[in-house]
């Protein structure tokens, strides 16, 4: 049985269970209450399976209320923790961080969003709005705050429109879909911008945290995700001006304030129940988190220790100066004193700036590695993917080495000194191709070297010419027939 059907008959079990306790009420004394709809949800969500907790000596993760939940690092992408995150779900009002990203990637702020019939009238009277009037105009700016703030489903249509430069709000979703699958989206289908309910919108908690880091590394996003109200002034479009208030309770002054957010994004409807996208940052960790299907507020709870789970258990490794399996040990490979380079300085090394994620209670000698060549990039010569029992932990790109001070995957035992057990610095990946190409590239410049002496070699300069030089040839010939002709009578 699969974990989608188990879990649909621990609800109904549930949902059973809820009723014949609720027709018992009455017979029931007075402190024996029953226990709600929501509560035995709850208690079946957290019943089911946490695969990450499975990988073995991995950091075992916390129980939460969520159905499907996932903590992931920010610029590896290394899942730190893994519930169901490939199991479709309602995401609500957390499409609007992809809806606003798109926005914030063609549009400039001070674009004018004029909002049509559809864009106001489509907006379900009692889901979240701004009560905006057709006619009525904004700022893109002010747009992407009452979206975030506010979660004003009117502006989201307005945004779709503006953006398409169409009055059908609906062709919104084709932009949305093909942005889904380049940031690496792979169970996402969206009909709207907003996240109202439909059957064939949804995506998972994996797809949204593929989505956060886009959203998350936009600084002006997070700020404004983070900030307590809109205040929008008094103008000819906008008589009335807007004040709202930002409801998230995640963010600074709320009841669930956590001190390292950076940014957020509630959603909530019937059917997807309370869902938290969110990111955190602590000593240089920035992870991203994502619980769906939740019981409010059982979602800032469970997201708050995710977080701390994730930076008490988990730490950036600078692989750089970590790494020895990929230096040459007493080799000597490019470094003869009449080396052909001129200079007894490696070509290649590891990227200074690149880390990987690493669980605690693992070493870095029980990770595992794999090198290709295959990269986009002309400036890299390859990427270095390290992995823990078949978990991701991220790249490191293999550079050229344009900085003789780099650190190198070249270097000898000295150059590598400090950078942990030498024992095994043996090992290393040579692109031949790569190095025959570069062979030839330098036969061919010796060889033009060797033509272009021979040349200067055996080419006569002449004397300059002008009034000097005529001077001495003159006297030089002069002499030579005084030397010739005898004595002079």
């Amino acid at each position: 049985m699969s974990a989608k059907l188990f879990h649909k008959y621990i609800r109904l079990f549930a949902a059973v269970l809820c009723a014949g306790s609720l027709a018992l009420a009455p017979a029931l004394p007075v402190k024996a209450q029953a226990p709600s709809a929501a509560e035995l949800l709850l208690a079946a969500n957290r019943a089911l399976p946490v695969q990450s907790n499975e990988v073995p000596n991995w950091p075992a993760g916390p129980v939460v209320g969520a159905e499907s939940a996932i903590l992931m690092e920010l610029q590896t992408g290394t899942i730190l923790y893994a519930k169901n995150i490939h199991q479709r779900e309602y995401p609500a009002s957390t499409t609007k961080i992809l809806t606003t990203l798109i926005a914030a990637e063609r549009c400039q702020m001070d674009e004018i969003v004029p909002f049509s019939h559809d864009a106001v009238f489509d907006t379900p009277w009692d889901s979240s709005h701004i009560a905006m009037d057709v006619g009525q105009e904004l700022t893109m700016e002010q747009c992407l705050n009452a979206i975030l703030i506010r979660s004003a489903n009117e502006v989201c249509y307005a945004v779709a429109e503006h953006i398409t430069g169409t009055t059908d709000w609906q062709v919104f979703s084709d932009l949305m879909n093909g942005r889904a699958a380049e940031l690496g989206c792979l169970n996402t289908h969206f009909i709207n911008p907003n996240g109202l309910p439909d059957e064939d919108h949804y995506t998972t908690a994996y797809d949204l945290a593929m989505i956060g880091r886009a959203f998350f590394d936009n600084e002006m996003l997070c700020k404004i995700t983070l900030s307590p109200r809109i205040d929008f002034p008094p103008t000819d479009k906008l008589p009335q001006g807007k004040l709202e208030n930002n409801h998230m309770e995640i963010i600074p002054g709320g009841s669930y304030a956590y001190e390292y957010i950076v940014g957020c994004k509630t959603g909530y409807t019937d059917d997807a129940r309370s869902c938290l996208v969110s990111c955190a940052e602590k000593d240089g960790l920035k992870l991203i988190c994502v619980v769906m299907r939740d019981e409010a507020p059982n979602h800032y709870e469970d997201t708050i220790s995710l977080f701390e789970y994730g930076f008490s258990n988990f730490e950036r490794v600078n692989v750089a100066q970590t790494e020895t399996r990929y230096n040459i040990d007493n080799t000597g490979l490019f470094y003869s004193g009449n080396d052909i380079f001129g200079s007894s300085r490696p070509f290649l090394s590891l990227n200074r700036e690149d880390f990987i994620v690493l669980p605690r209670t693992v070493s870095f000698e029980e990770v595992s590695s794999s090198i290709s060549y295959e990269s986009a990039d002309e400036s890299q010569a390859a990427v270095i993917s390290y992995s823990y029992q078949e978990v991701p932990l991220g790249t490191v790109r293999v550079d050229f080495n344009a900085d003789s001070q780099e650190p190198s995957i070249f270097d000898t035992e000295e150059g590598a000194a400090g950078h942990g057990n030498q024992e095994d610095a043996s090992v290393i990946f040579v692109n031949l191709a790569f190095l025959l190409t570069a062979g030839g590239v330098l036969a061919v410049l010796l060889l033009l070297w060797l033509i272009a002496r021979l040349i200067l070699k055996n080419y006569h300069i002449s004397p300059r010419s002008g009034r000097r030089g005529w001077r001495k040839r003159s006297r030089r010939r002069k002499r030579g027939s005084r030397k010739y002709r005898g004595p002079d009578f």
